[in-house]
């Protein structure tokens, strides 16, 4: 159904163009002779090829890891596939998407993970809106990190070169093709494409008129030292440390009964996760909480063991020194996820980090972690790959817009993460709120998960498959390019939920998202669902 949504709304803008016959045929031509009349230093145009809307565009050469075989097409475009070498022993691979419906308009496409793989869905999105569109992979292909093994180009093309060197060709892409330089410059990503948009901002913030990053992998060393302790903490199953994982159910309502009320509506929904003190002791067996004795019940409860090892996933992680390497897991984030990537009892893949870039040994011991190898990695900070300066005062003089946004059920990411850099921009640059206003937004995206999904009211527009509205109030790329070029800033984000989680079941409700620090109360007395009966205080 989103697909063949975007094909009609593709279909639209074109004949709003009113492109006529000759029209489409030289266009097709540009598109062919396109390749080689480019000239990109150190790079290789393998072809420009007319791609039609309704198409499936097949990539047999995909690494397996990146999920992405197929793509269908939701608008005609031209399509261009390069390399570029970013050294003598790394490369990056890109592709621009020129659609026939140009809106005058650039976009930059990110990444997910440790990945090298270009995201199609997302070329794809924002081609159907107009936009000249790129993305690369990163300088790897793949989920792993084992091209960083003792290649320290690929960890600087991983680490910032990647993104940007596709940005600086792509402009160039789209102005020989369309023979006009872009209006305006737009970036969408989220998690790693998330911190790839807010290292633009710090260090490259002549790339983007507007950026919109979500769930950022900022502060990524101590992340990926956070990510990778689950595994040792929580330990192997039939371990003493170990969480059953029929257990995080039993976990997930004792903290809605502890915390859900706290915005005002028991609803499944936490508001403000980070209000949210969770005391797990009534999980313990043999324990009288409340006066309820649960020491006949051995298959709903923990040992006090398993307490502690709870106790310490929702609490920040230290060094030696007692000093914060990273924030806690949200309270919500074990109903979206969570246990599924970090307490099966296995290494998360951010633990490659660790293997391939850090210690350079591909052999290393995921269990073997410790706080000094926190510090380790910190200290290194690779390519200041950290992304986490406070100093954005080059993009704010650019005229730079920046639309930070992460889901409060994030399982991958913790939410806590995101208000610490909020807060650390406005230290550094002596600003407050209202006046960061000016140029940089946080809002927070109740009951959504990684990226997309989760209970709430998560369709916000920041991909296809979350799109529920090209109307700017719901969508956040709209929305941003209504800030850049209208001077409309966004106070708040509506978000979408669907019945059943499914666009063809309907609407269930509908949510405005809190712009920080403000945050989102219920004031209702009735019908829970109506986006009127919650407050921003």
């Amino acid at each position: 159904m989103r697909s063949s949504a975007l094909i009609f709304l593709a279909t639209l803008a074109q004949s709003a163009y009113g492109a006529p016959a000759n029209a489409t045929n030289d266009f097709s031509s540009k598109c062919t002779a396109l390749a080689s009349s480019l000239n990109i230093p150190h790079g290789n145009v393998s072809s420009s090829a007319l791609v039609s809307a309704g198409s499936t565009l097949q990539f047999p050469n995909s690494d397996p890891s990146c999920g992405r075989s197929s793509q269908s097409v939701s608008v005609n475009m031209c399509r261009v596939t390069l390399t570029i070498a970013t050294s003598n022993r790394s490369s990056i691979a890109m592709e621009a998407w020129l659609p026939a419906n140009w809106t005058g308009r650039f976009l930059s496409t990110g990444n997910g993970g440790l990945g090298g793989c270009i995201q199609y869905e997302d070329l794809d999105y924002a081609a159907s809106l107009g936009f000249a569109t790129v993305g690369t992979n990163n300088g790897h292909n793949g989920m792993t990190g084992e091209s960083f093994l003792n290649n320290a180009d690929v960890v600087e093309d991983y680490a910032y070169r990647a993104l940007h060197t596709g940005v600086v060709v792509g402009k160039k892409i789209s102005a020989s093709f369309y023979g006009a330089e872009h209006s305006k410059s737009y970036y969408l990503g989220c998690s790693t494409g998330g911190r790839q948009g807010m290292k633009e901002a710090q260090t490259f913030p002549e790339d983007f008129d507007g950026i919109v990053a979500g769930a950022p992998a900022m502060a990524f060393n101590n992340l990926t030292s956070w990510s990778s302790h689950m595994f040792p903490l929580n330990g192997l199953p039939g371990t003493s440390t170990f969480i059953p994982l029929e257990m995080w159910p039993v976990i997930a309502q004792d903290i809605m009964n502890q915390c859900d009320g706290n915005d005002g509506l028991v609803d499944g929904i936490l508001e403000s996760p980070d209000l949210c003190e969770y005391n797990p002791e009534g999980l313990t067996c043999g324990v009288a909480i409340n006066g309820t004795n649960m020491s006949g019940n051995t298959t709903n409860c923990l040992t006090p063991t398993q307490v502690q090892t709870l106790k310490s996933i929702y609490s920040p992680l230290l060094d030696a020194n007692g000093d914060l390497v990273y924030p806690r897991l949200q309270p919500g984030a074990e109903r979206t996820g969570a246990p599924q990537t970090y307490f099966m009892g296995q290494r998360f893949g951010a633990a490659d980090w660790f293997a391939y870039a850090i210690f350079n040994d591909p052999n290393w011991d995921p269990l073997s972690l410790t706080p000094a190898d926190y510090v380790l990695s910190s200290s290194m900070n690779r390519f200041n790959i950290e992304t986490f300066e406070g100093d954005l005062s080059a993009f704010q003089k650019k005229g730079g817009k920046l639309l930070h946004y992460h889901g409060l059920a994030d399982g991958v990411i913790s939410s806590e993460n995101s208000p610490r850099y909020y807060q650390h921009v406005s230290d550094t640059m002596g600003l407050a709120s209202a006046e960061l206003d000016e140029f940089y937004r946080y809002f927070t995206v109740s009951g959504m998960a990684h990226c997309a999904g989760g209970p709430g009211a998560a369709n916000i527009g920041n991909m296809a498959r979350n799109s529920a509205s090209l109307d700017p109030q719901e969508n956040v790329l709209m929305r941003m390019v209504e800030w850049v070029e209208n001077g409309s800033a966004p106070e708040s984000i509506t978000g979408t939920a669907f019945v059943d989680g499914n666009p063809e079941s309907g609407v269930a409700f509908k949510r405005r998202h809190c712009k920080w620090p403000a945050r989102n109360q219920y004031q209702g007395n009735g019908d829970t669902d109506n986006e009127d009966d919650w407050e921003c205080v």
